[in-house]
């Protein structure tokens, strides 16, 4: 008499905790969308107030200081070069990209134009992650992720079809779609390149990694920079960045890149307009009028059929 195994308490047991792994990755990258939008009208802000390059250069030099103290002081993490240290060459250069891009971009441009040119990063995404791991997407994923990419335009643009028909890819556009095209490749990256390391430790030799090349335009931005004039509201941005748009969100996102498809993962991303908008109506920017709600309403929908579709 043979007994099946298809639901003995193990497999059970099993299928709950990886079931209950995956619902915190979706909250994890729901949290990461949730600040990225703060990144926009922050780092809006921010350039106003410091050259875009050295205040990138300044934010990655504090998360290297503070992510180092968790590593090797709290942690007591052992101090020693990491394996095959060429991965953090790569990432690192694909998120300096994006994040250079994004601030010299926003010089150019308005945030609502880099938010249209950002809403391409999941279907990118989805390519990368078969290009370099043959990560299939389902059919029916990609299909909730042009659902979901349509309703966030719509919202970026607020409703207004003549805005979104004259839109001009300009300068500013073009500059960040590079960077976007980087953080697409970036993601699936984090899946492939991880060695088992501790989070805290992929995450310190990658900010290192960002840093230094980050450094090349930075350095002399940052030695001609006035010190003295800049305002107390620009540090507490370099400050804010360095925290919680480098530190948290890179946890976060590492995090569910290693229990979520790619597309998946950035498929969140097409709810930071809708954040944004409910970011500046809080500053007192004013509110959406209604007809972008069913904008957020589409992309809320298409972002249900992704959870709980088939990885």
């Amino acid at each position: 008499m043979t007994t099946s195994t298809a639901t003995s308490p193990i497999n059970r047991h099993n299928s709950h905790a990886r079931g209950r792994e995956k619902l915190k990755a979706h909250l994890a990258v729901l949290l990461f969308a949730m600040l990225l939008a703060t990144s926009f009208s922050f780092g809006g802000i921010a350039t106003h107030e410091m050259d875009p390059v050295a205040l990138t250069a300044l934010r990655y030099m504090l998360t290297v200081v503070v992510t180092g103290v968790i590593c090797f002081r709290i942690k007591r993490y052992p101090m020693a070069l990491p394996k095959n240290p060429w991965r953090f060459g790569i990432i690192g250069a694909l998120m300096s990209t994006y994040m250079l891009s994004m601030f010299i971009a926003l010089q150019f441009t308005a945030p609502v134009a880099t938010g249209a040119i950002f809403t391409m990063m999941p279907l990118m995404s989805a390519g990368f992650a078969w290009l370099l791991m043959r990560q299939r997407t389902h059919g029916r994923v990609l299909f909730s992720l042009i659902i979901a990419a349509i309703g966030a335009i719509w919202v970026i643009f607020r409703g207004d079809l003549q805005a979104l028909l004259s839109f001009d890819v300009g300068k500013g556009e073009m500059i960040y779609f590079v960077g976007v095209t980087a953080h697409a490749i970036y993601v699936p990256l984090l899946r492939k390149f991880n060695q088992n390391e501790p989070p805290l430790i992929f995450m310190f030799w990658t900010a290192v990694a960002t840093l230094a090349f980050i450094m090349i335009p930075g350095t002399p931005k940052l030695l001609t920079l006035d010190y003295a004039s800049v305002p107390m509201l620009a540090w507490f941005m370099v400050i804010y960045l360095a925290i919680v748009m480098t530190l948290i969100t890179f946890l976060l996102l590492q995090y569910a890149a290693q229990r979520l498809p790619s597309p998946k993962v950035l498929a969140y991303s097409y709810l930071t307009p809708s954040f944004v908008i409910v970011l500046e109506g809080i500053l007192g920017h004013g509110w959406a009028p209604v007809a972008v709600l069913s904008g957020a309403l589409i992309t809320a929908a298409g972002l249900v059929a992704i959870a709980t579709l088939p990885d």
